[in-house]
């Protein structure tokens, strides 16, 4: 969800240290894991608009680059990273526990608080965006390497 190895683990490490305080409860109800998930998810959520915020004012104060970008699988990475965040944030999370996490959609509709159709809905939507921006990016990534190629 966050892009950023280091912050995905703080991220977990900060549920986790949070579970542990509720940990009697948590087990009491149930799985654990659904919950320590969720709040993972709302951590990375928090940090990433940190991260906006300070990348918004560094944008208006700073000129941007002519550099391409990377390129193979590190810039696969990036721009798959860049798709998901135009993603409004209910479909973000649906793609991210069910395609990365593989988590059936049941599990996703229960861990979101929505229907099973909801979360197809949501899915659908996402990859076609995700399709249209990533093949968007390729073609952006085509014209600049056959400009500074």
């Amino acid at each position: 969800m966050t892009g950023d190895l280091a912050e995905s683990e703080d991220a977990v490490q900060e549920a986790y240290a949070r579970a542990w305080q509720r940990w009697d409860r948590l087990t009491r109800e149930g799985d654990p894991l659904p919950w320590v998930r969720t709040v993972a998810s709302r951590l990375a959520v928090s940090a990433w608009r940190r991260t906006r915020n300070r990348l918004r004012a560094q944008l208006r104060h700073g000129p941007v680059s002519d550099d391409p970008g990377p390129s193979g699988a590190l810039g696969d990475r990036a721009a798959l990273v860049a798709a998901l965040r135009e993603l409004r944030p209910d479909q973000r999370r649906a793609v991210v526990l069910h395609h990365l996490l593989d988590l059936p959609v049941e599990e996703v509709a229960r861990e979101t608080g929505s229907t099973s159709g909801a979360v197809r809905t949501r899915l659908s939507r996402a990859r076609k965006q995700l399709g249209e921006r990533l093949a968007d990016m390729d073609t952006y990534e085509d014209e600049g390497m056959a400009r500074h190629g």
